[in-house]
């Protein structure tokens, strides 16, 4: 995605249809009675700030183009799928899994298990169906210029500010552990996260989905908007049936949970999707992943794996 895309009609019909659909599922949430005050501070912080950040530190990043063999079917296969996985995945299996799997390790391996499958195994063996080139969309980007800056300056302040935003700190001081034992929860979290969290979905959001869009809409500005809204009303239908009066953004209203999903969730794939389009590295936009929800998470890894 180079600048110069920018200004092209589809991209900016796509950003100005993006902000609308956010503003509008906003207003929802305001008219609502519910949070509307997060929805601001994520489009801020990441839709806008980080984006521009993640903007400036690849813009020596030649990122080479994924091939898409049929751009029409393979879209239209991914956007069937998205459904069923959107609304038998999230909305029922995984809540099943955890129904049957006493929790503690068992039950986190059988996640880890499903979760590839459907985010991973199932989307590539659909794509491998229809002769879809496979190869490009697990290039690591490793060599190509931004990795490392982008890497360590946007991994950083994730990290930091989930380090002031939010209990993980408090909830790890609590466990007691010894400097040692914290940097081997923190580095056993990270690893898996990285894989349950940050390979999943961006495997299948970003270098199967996006990669298609792009092809479709002819324009990858145009594709990280739509694929943002698809993000987010994909993990719709999972929070509105799994979730309870104590789960953030769930309602009895199911328009106010998609209207939630919009305005919380899909300015943080914006990030992920421009970060995807400008380096065509999955490996990075995986770390990153990781690097939003490790601290957050360390505390019960430590729990379950200690």
């Amino acid at each position: 995605m180079r600048d110069s895309t920018v200004g092209r009609r589809p991209g900016l019909a796509a950003v100005v249809l993006y902000l609308l659909l956010w503003s509008l599922s906003t207003f929802y949430l305001y008219r609502a009675g519910a949070d509307w005050s997060f929805p601001i501070l994520s489009l801020g912080i990441f839709g806008i700030g980080l984006s521009g950040l993640a903007w400036l530190l690849t813009r020596k990043s030649k990122a080479p183009a994924v091939p898409v063999g049929r751009p029409s079917v393979e879209l239209s296969a991914l956007l069937i799928y998205l459904l069923f996985y959107a609304f038998v995945v999230l909305g029922w299996a995984l809540g099943a899994v955890k129904a049957a799997v006493p929790a503690g390790q068992a039950q986190e391996i059988a996640v880890l298990a499903l979760k590839l499958l459907v985010h991973v195994v199932a989307p590539l063996g659909l794509l491998w169906l229809l002769r879809a080139p496979i190869r490009a969309m697990f290039d690591t980007g490793l060599s190509r210029p931004g990795f490392w800056p982008t890497l360590l300056v946007i991994g950083g302040i994730l990290i930091g500010l989930l380090a002031v935003v939010s209990p993980s700190l408090g909830q790890i001081a609590a466990l007691h552990l010894s400097p040692p034992a914290v940097g081997l929860g923190i580095f056993g979290a990270f690893v898996w996260i990285a894989l349950e969290a940050g390979l999943c979905e961006e495997f299948l959001f970003r270098a199967a989905l996006q990669s298609r869009l792009s092809a479709v809409l002819k324009s990858p500005v145009a594709a990280v908007a739509a694929t943002s809204i698809l993000f987010a009303l994909a993990h719709a239908p999972g929070l509105y049936l799994r979730g309870t009066p104590e789960t953030d953004g769930w309602s009895t209203d199911p328009v106010q949970v998609a209207a939630f999903m919009i305005a919380s969730l899909s300015p943080i794939s914006i990030l992920f999707g421009l970060l995807w389009a400008r380096t065509r590295s999955l490996l990075l936009v995986v770390l990153l992943h990781a690097c939003v929800d490790v601290l957050p998470f360390t505390a019960e890894f430590v729990k379950t794996w200690s």
